[in-house]
């Protein structure tokens, strides 16, 4: 038993470290912005069986005035950002959020509870931050369906509710 919690021990080290293996010195999650002068992203290209280059012009989101793109990031990227908005979150208190990801609603206590979820990149754990839509919605008729899934914008929050923090998106925007 011990030997198989040592090899699971290891393993999460080693994963842990593979994940920040790219970055540089004084590189870290949370100083990943995207730069908002840059309204579509690079246009990829593709080769053709002739040999010629064919550009796609698909256009992207604008990125104006988000802070923080999860939505442009590897899986193992954005579960690693959320982890460190969880351990750190007022370093992105009033930033402007984008993430993409299965929608969830959760009642608790007579409250209702809309998320959009991140798993890691191995699919075994998720997380999630909770967001408050603009506007004028209601339950059931104006929301995605469950596990539908969604991008959300919003300005990063932290809350108090009894004795426990929550992190959220509030003013958030919703595509589905």
């Amino acid at each position: 038993m011990k030997k198989i919690i040592c090899l699971l021990m290891i393993s999460a080290l080693l994963l842990s470290l593979a994940a920040c293996s790219g970055n540089k010195k004084g590189d870290s999650a949370s100083s990943i912005a995207v730069d908002s002068s840059s309204e579509t992203a690079a246009e990829p290209t593709t080769v053709g069986n002739d040999g010629t280059k064919a550009v796609s012009k698909t256009e992207l989101p604008k990125t104006e005035g988000v802070d923080v793109d999860l939505t442009k990031m590897s899986s193992t990227m954005v579960y690693s950002e959320v982890l460190n908005m969880q351990q750190k979150p007022d370093e992105y208190t009033d930033k402007i959020v984008r993430m993409k990801g299965p929608f969830n609603v959760t009642e608790l206590d007579g409250n209702r509870y809309y998320a959009c979820v991140i798993k890691d990149a191995a699919a075994c754990c998720s997380t999630g931050i909770e967001f408050v839509w603009a506007g004028e919605h209601s339950y059931p008729e104006d929301y995605p369906k469950v596990n539908e899934e969604i991008t959300v914008t919003g300005t990063f929050n932290v809350y108090t509710e009894g004795k426990s923090k929550y992190l959220q998106l509030k003013d958030a925007e919703v595509v589905f």
